[in-house]
């Protein structure tokens, strides 16, 4: 290899990392600032989930797409789509003025996402041939280590403005950009060594676009149709599933390789044990966090630092235990992290996130190095769906979770009912609602929350104001739309007023102050009696909420204990054929 060789292949190298880097800065920004788009465009909960959600999944449909033709297109191409799709779309929550411009943007955000995973996973790995597994883990350092940078600076920026957080996305955006421009991406290894493209196709098989298709078909009916009949989601799924495969079948006249789709089946539970549980450990650290004045954030932080560090030191590892032995191990620890998050109290929380971070950071990169050191003739097919494959089995997984805390809130809130004579469960537990996983009753607490956040900010409002100032002084104060708290009380007031629905049909085009006086009307904004009582009504709901979360950890436990049996087999798997041994192609170059 040349020095012109060399620094170009280190450009692409740093390139791709800062290119993923930028996609985990878009994650954190938004984690960081969902709580004022709420306020200030008045979303509900379901309306927040649905933004939250619609970061992930949309990644699964661009790298499965690309994946298909991407050698046609080239690297070069795809990287610059996946340039201009992450500056339309910070641009776009950066000029949000709406609920679906905040959603459609993070749509697009997603799928820039999956864009820049469909090029670095399969270059990285044409360029680095002799140590796959190593270089994409030290590739996907990139992702905890953005979580780190991005999470400091969000942090550290404290009350600034949103759009202001939204923009610093464009800061790694510029630089990968500035490091890509005029390089020139390698050939991939299965055009080199003469693979066909039906080869290609040949190695995904049959099997595998059954798998892809059926999990494409679930998210698009349950997750962007909002279709929710059990039945008709998982038979169409089924079907859709099964015809693609047959087609696909005649076309390739290959089922595919068993251990690829082997390793699909694992890596759909090993997304929901990686990316699954990353907001319930800081929700459970929140507490202890706060008692020693922390954001609770720096927790999110402190694992990724650890992810951070190990892939960088990667290459020793895996040359001492082997990427199924790393994943073996990954997996008891992941298991045994889990168990200890769902049992610990306090600080012990964070050992128990020690142990679980150090377990989760080998999963995906190591998953994707021993396929593309397995089944190199799949190319950027095999590498790339299934990563797709991980995202859309995690909107599964995530429901899966989801399922076990309404449920498990629900029977909380009833023990609290027969122990205290309370009769929260048929004030509060309301909604009837459908899942993949069959129904369930969730807890409707939004009126409750709007009035107590109303009554906080209200005080809040009156604590800046003049000593002694009388309620009319910090009506007019908060009716200030000059002010920031007034920004905020008249979202709070909005969000609250609308939720009184029929009742207020007559009064849609009332002013703030006829709201804020319909809502003391109905005890929206309570008096300090009602305010004591309400909040001990959420305590109730809050200690409820924190018990369903350790139970779905608990649950999710599982997951990474049936990965651990599944590379056990893997392990004895090749041990019987000699030891794990990375396939080279014929005609690669080296």
């Amino acid at each position: 290899m040349t020095t012109t060789e060399s620094t170009q292949g280190g450009r692409i190298f740093w390139g791709c990392f800062i290119a993923l880097v930028t996609c985990a800065f878009g994650f954190i920004v938004r984690t960081q600032i969902i709580g004022e788009w709420q306020i200030e465009f008045g979303l509900s909960e379901t309306e927040k989930g649905k933004i939250l959600g619609v970061g992930f999944w949309p990644f699964a449909f661009s790298i499965i797409g690309f994946a298909f033709v991407i050698d046609k297109l080239g690297y070069g191409w795809v990287a610059f789509i996946g340039f201009c799709l992450h500056v339309s779309s910070t641009l776009m929550l950066y000029f949000a003025n709406s609920y679906q411009m905040l959603y459609w943007g993070t749509f697009l955000f997603a799928l820039s996402n999956g864009t820049v995973e469909a090029y670095i996973n399969p270059a990285v790995a044409a360029m680095r041939k002799s140590e796959k597994t190593k270089w994409l883990n030290i590739l996907h350092a990139g992702w905890p280590g953005g979580m780190v940078l991005a999470g400091v600076i969000a942090i550290s920026m404290g009350n600034a403005d949103w759009h202001t957080k939204v923009l610093i996305t464009l800061l790694p955006t510029a630089v990968y950009a500035v490091l890509l421009i005029g390089t020139r991406f390698p050939q991939s290894e299965r055009v080199a060594a003469g693979v066909t493209y039906r080869e290609m196709l040949a190695d995904f098989g049959a099997l595998g676009m059954l798998i892809i298709a059926f999990l494409v078909t679930l998210q698009v009916m349950e997750g962007l149709l909002g279709i929710q009949s059990f039945g008709t989601v998982w038979g169409t799924a089924a079907g859709v599933g099964v015809g693609a495969a047959v087609l696909f079948g005649l076309y390739t006249r290959s089922l595919g390789q068993p251990i690829f789709l082997f390793l699909c089946l694992i890596m759909i539970p090993l997304a929901t044990t990686e990316l699954g549980t990353d907001s319930w450990i800081t929700d459970l650290m929140g507490p202890a966090m706060g008692k020693v004045g922390l954001n609770a954030g720096w927790v999110l932080v402190y694992t990724a630092l650890i992810m951070t560090v190990l892939r960088f030191c990667a290459g020793p590892i895996v040359h001492k235990l082997s990427p199924i032995g790393l994943l073996v191990l990954s997996a008891l620890l992941a298991a045994v992290g889990l168990v200890f998050l769902s049992k610990a109290a306090g600080t012990v929380i964070l050992l128990a996130a020690t142990i679980y971070g150090i377990g989760k950071t080998f999963f995906w990169p190591t998953m994707l190095g021993v396929v593309s050191e397995r089944f190199p003739r799949g190319g950027a097919l095999t590498l790339n769906t299934i990563g797709g494959i991980g995202m859309l089995g995690m909107g599964v997984g995530g429901q899966m979770t989801g399922f076990v805390q309404d449920t498990q809130i629900e029977a909380e809130i009833t023990a609290h009912d027969e122990t205290n004579g309370t009769d929260y469960r048929s004030r509060y537990i309301t909604i009837d609602k459908k899942s993949l996983f069959g129904g369930y009753r969730q807890a409707d607490t939004s009126k409750l929350m709007d009035s107590i956040n109303l009554y906080d900010h209200r005080l809040a409002t009156a604590q800046q104001l003049a000593g002694g100032a009388s309620d009319a002084d910090v009506n007019a104060a908060l009716a200030d739309a000059n002010t920031a708290a007034g920004k905020k009380q008249a979202a709070l007031v909005k969000v609250a007023y609308e939720r009184f629905g029929d009742e207020v049909k007559d009064k849609l085009g009332a002013g703030y102050d006829e709201k804020l006086s319909f809502l003391q009307s109905k005890g929206s904004i309570p008096d300090e009696p009602a305010y004591a009582k309400m909040s001990t009504e959420k305590r109730a709901f809050d200690d409820a909420g924190a018990v369903a979360k350790k139970q779905a950890l608990m649950v999710i436990a599982i997951l990474p204990a049936i990965m651990f049996a599944c590379y056990l087999v893997l392990f004895f798997y090749f041990k019987a054929k000699g030891g794990y041994k990375p396939v080279e192609l014929e005609g690669s170059l080296h």
